[in-house]
Parts: structure tokens; sequence; C-alpha cells
């Protein structure tokens, strides 16, 4: 390659990058916020890409991925969006990690007008702006903080009764009346890392790597997918550190086998008895998972609308990363409001796979061994 030919392919690249920047400048988009600035020839002035100033001419302006290269080039910097402090971005991020440290310090969960006369902000403001950076409500997050200290209390050998006062509860009803959806078990049992709990497991193979499904009684209580054994049952191990874990016998190999199935033969609609344990919120998102056919996705927000929950789509998400069956629960069908595939607990790789399968074998005859009328 010459070096004019090399000349040439990076001014392109520079073209296409300027692009880009100026397109986020008009958007104001505050993902480009710290990345790169904008110099006004007319007014001497250099900006963020989200100052509220109105927008120049595109002909008018330059760009500099540092306030000092702006200043170098004889910029002076903006007093509206003063390029050389703290962005909004930055300011609000720091307000709210501030709130959030309230929150876990408390002895008892801080009233949203409180927290809201420490940030000088009004209540709705507030609210908003939290939900906005950390994705749930400033009751949520410390609805979760109780549940984390209730872990920690349970898991370290404390009575149920001091976990739940430590915790921040003013009463055990109040605890108890949410217990099993925060722990997915009783305290008690949880207490035990979920000993009495007896599970099957066997560990193999299929087109997507190394397969690990256990089991309870009632039905699949995990369905791993990974490159290694070894990981797949320290991930099992995680999730019930004192559950009795057995290797299932030759009949327990009869539901890897569905399994299997379920996963070379999406279309198959095989339905598998389950027994998944979660928070109230993530079972409502498992279910509209599942009700999702095979060959079909929907994004984020499509299933925050189905569960009536339509702001929560951070919340959605969440609860398809935490889905502990893989293809049972098919999270691998949610994708972005524009069609991207997004992140997939087990790989983006065998996300793209387990849907390009899907897609090719839309429409294809399901064998029912009779003929249709």
């Amino acid at each position: 390659m010459t070096a004019k030919a090399k000349k040439s392919d990076a001014e392109q690249a520079a073209s296409g990058f300027d692009d880009q920047l100026w397109q986020a400048i008009l958007r104001r988009d505050p993902a480009w916020d710290g990345r790169a600035y904008y110099g006004v020839i007319t007014t001497g002035i250099y900006c963020r890409p989200t100052c509220p100033s109105r927008r120049p001419h595109r002909t008018n302006v330059g760009f500099y991925p540092a306030p000092e290269l702006a200043e170098a080039a004889g910029f002076r910097p903006c007093k509206r969006c003063t390029p050389r402090g703290a962005s909004q971005r930055d300011a609000d991020a720091a307000l709210v990690a501030s709130a959030c440290r309230v929150i876990e310090s408390a002895e008892s969960e801080p009233a949203l007008a409180e927290l809201a006369q420490m940030a000088n902000l009004s209540p709705a403001h507030f609210h908003r702006l939290f939900k906005s950076v950390v994705g749930v409500t400033p009751k949520s997050y410390a609805t979760a903080r109780r549940r984390i200290r209730v872990q920690a209390q349970l898991n370290g050998g404390s009575s149920v009764t001091h976990a739940i006062f430590e915790a921040g509860y003013n009463s055990s009803a109040r605890f108890y009346a949410g217990a099993k959806g925060m722990l997915g078990m009783s305290p008690t049992a949880y207490r035990a890392g979920g000993a009495h709990t007896a599970l099957r497991y066997a560990v193999g193979s299929c087109s997507l790597g190394c397969l690990l499904v256990a089991a309870s009684d009632v039905g699949i209580a995990a369905i791993l997918i990974g490159d290694h054994e070894s990981a797949l049952m320290d991930d099992l191990k995680t999730r019930f550190p004192n559950a009795c874990l057995t290797v299932g016998d030759h009949r327990f190999q009869a539901t890897v086998t569905a399994v299997v199935h379920l996963i070379e033969e999406p279309q198959s609609g095989l339905a598998l008895p389950l027994d998944i344990r979660g928070t109230a919120f993530q079972h409502r998102v498992w279910e509209a998972l599942r009700a999702i056919p095979s060959g079909q996705t929907a994004s984020y927000a499509e299933i925050a609308r189905a569960i009536d929950r339509p702001k929560a789509i951070r919340a959605v998400a969440a609860a398809c990363a935490a889905n502990p069956a893989a293809v049972a629960i098919p999270c691998h069908r949610v994708v972005r409001s524009d069609g991207g595939l997004s992140g997939y607990r087990w790989g983006v790789s065998r996300k793209r796979a387990l849907l390009e399968r899907e897609s090719r074998q839309k429409g294809k005859p399901v064998a029912c061994g009779k003929k249709g009328p």
C-alpha cells in the first residue's frame, strides 16, 4: 500500500469519526461527554457535545479530543457547559453515589424527602435522577441492600431474628411477608445454605459446549452452559452451597436428554417442569420469556410492558441475566430495541447460535406421529 493510500485511509477514518461526533452534538449525546470537544470558529469558544447552547453551523466547527488542545488552537471554554469542570453526568453520578452510601449505612430506610433534601433537589427530581443513574428507584435500592444484609447475616450464622433487625426491618412480620421471594426459600433454609435441598445433577455436552443439568423432585433447578465442567460445578455449588448434591442415575439421564433435545430442536417446544428460585419480579419476567415462541424475539422494553412495568427495562435485563435455566427460560430471545443481541449470561456467540438455529427451524413441520386433517 502506498503512502498516499495510507493517508487516504487515515483521512477517511478521521472524517468518519468527525461525522459521529457531529451527530452526537446534534443529539447532545451524554455518552460523548468528556471524550471529545468542539470549537466554534465564529465565536472562538469550545464546548462539550452536550452543551445546551444553540448548535453552530457544521462548517464552523472543529473537533478536539481534550480541552488543552482546543485552548492551544485559540478557543476559550464555554461558560454554560464549563468543559474544564466535571460534566453534568459525572456530577449526577457523584450525587447519586453519595445518596447510595447514605442508604447503605442507615439503620432504617431513609425517606425519599430526606434523601432529596440532602441532594438539594425536589423529591420528584431526585427520584428521576436516582433511577436514571442506578436503574432502580431509591426504595428498590434500599430493599436490595437490606436483602444483602440479611443474606450476609444468615450466611454468617446469625439467628433469623437477629438478621431481620440488623438489616433494618422494624418488625419480623414485614420481613417474613416477602422473605421467600427475597431468598428463594425460607429464611431458616437459606441460613443453612440450602440444606435439606436434594439435587441430582449430571454433566454432558451439546452443540453449545459443556452442559450441566440439576433438578429437585419438583423439577429442573438449573441448566448451566459453559466451556469447562469444573466452572459449571463451581457455579452450581455457589448457588446451593449446602444442598445435598448427588450424581443423577441412569433414570436422570432422560432429563438431560430432554434438555439437549430442547437445545438442538427448539421448535419441538418441549415443556420441562421447573423448580426455579427467584424474586417475585424475576418470576414475572421469566414467565414472560417462556411465552416468546421459538423463532421470535422480543425487546427488553416489550417484556417490561408485558408485565405491566413499562419503565423497568433495566430491571428486566437484570432478571434475564439472573436466569438460572438456559434455554428452558429462553432469555436468549430477548434483544435490544434496535435488534442488537446485547449480552448473554452464557456468551453472545451462543445466543447468536440459538437464534440462528430457531430462525432456520421456524416454519419447519414438527413430526407429530400422525397426519393432519
